[in-house]
């Protein structure tokens, strides 16, 4: 994954959520407050920034280290992935990925109701992709795993040596694609509730970043523990911001706190879950 790529992307639509505070006026599944949501998204960033830092100051790996490397240190289950490597894999990867991050929102605007709440849905997905953005660039910056491809013999030598040949864990391209198609399959969802289209949307959501997934194993960048953590992450930061911000109308479950029962001559207090009607 481009780390500067998707933490400009992230505040290049972090400009748009300016219109978030006026877009209250409009019917909305979501609840979003600029002076709240622009500064988290902001200081998200900052982390994500803090993670490009620990990159930098990683190194790459010398020739003895290179020879000294072994597919028999990888784990079974990544074996077979180990000396990949494929410019046009590579280069899929890329498409897929970084079309994703722009078709989201997008394909989102072609929505009516969406489109009505255009400004809120951006600044929702600026604060989401800064979240998967800032997870991604701490954790590679934190764990050194070497790419597949260092296992073969392909690859060009600056490459090999490059200190971006430790950040195979996890797999940015697939978290980040993850994020975009599960944040606008899940909009889509709370904005059209019901829909007939929605068993396509979340499959299309699901099928592209597998598709990256499986590039990325190709290219030799990553191995298949590597992109079921990308997709995880990716998966549920899509979807879990958004709800986040969701606003429970008519029913739901709620939490209340309890104080003052008296049982057996014994005080509790706690938390009891109530059904709104």
């Amino acid at each position: 994954m481009k780390l500067p790529y998707s933490l400009a992307l992230a505040g290049a639509l972090c400009v748009s959520a300016g219109p978030v505070a006026t877009a209250q006026q409009a019917s909305s599944p979501y609840r979003t407050r600029f002076v709240v949501d622009a500064p988290v998204t902001v200081g998200i960033g900052a982390l994500g920034g803090m993670g490009l830092l620990l990159v930098k100051k990683k190194h790459g790996l010398s020739q003895t280290e290179l020879a000294s490397l072994s597919k028999n240190d990888v784990p079974k289950f990544d074996r077979f992935a180990a000396g990949n490597y494929s410019d046009k894999a590579q280069t899929v990867g890329d498409v897929l990925c970084y079309g994703s991050l722009v078709a989201a929102p997008g394909l989102l605007a072609l929505d009516p109701n969406a489109r009505g709440r255009y400004g809120q849905v951006l600044g929702l997905y600026a604060e989401t992709l800064a979240s998967t953005a800032a997870a991604f660039t701490l954790t590679v910056g934190s764990v050194s795993r070497y790419r597949p491809f260092l296992y073969g013999t392909d690859g060009p030598e600056n490459k090999r040596t490059s200190r971006i040949a430790t950040n195979s864990f996890f797999a940015g391209h697939t978290a980040h694609t993850a994020t975009a198609t599960f944040f606008a399959a899940k909009v889509f969802h709370d904005f059209n509730p019901g829909s007939r289209a929605e068993p396509y949307v979340w499959t299309a959501a699901a099928l592209v970043p597998a598709a990256v997934a499986v590039s990325r194993i190709e290219a030799g960048k990553h191995f298949l523990s590597d992109n079921l953590v990308g997709y995880a992450v990716g998966t549920t930061i899509g979807i879990v911001v958004p709800q986040l911000h969701k606003v429970t109308k008519g029913s739901g479950v709620s939490v209340v706190p309890m104080q003052g029962v008296n049982v057996n001559g014994f005080s509790y207090g706690g938390l009891l879950m109530t059904k709104q009607l």
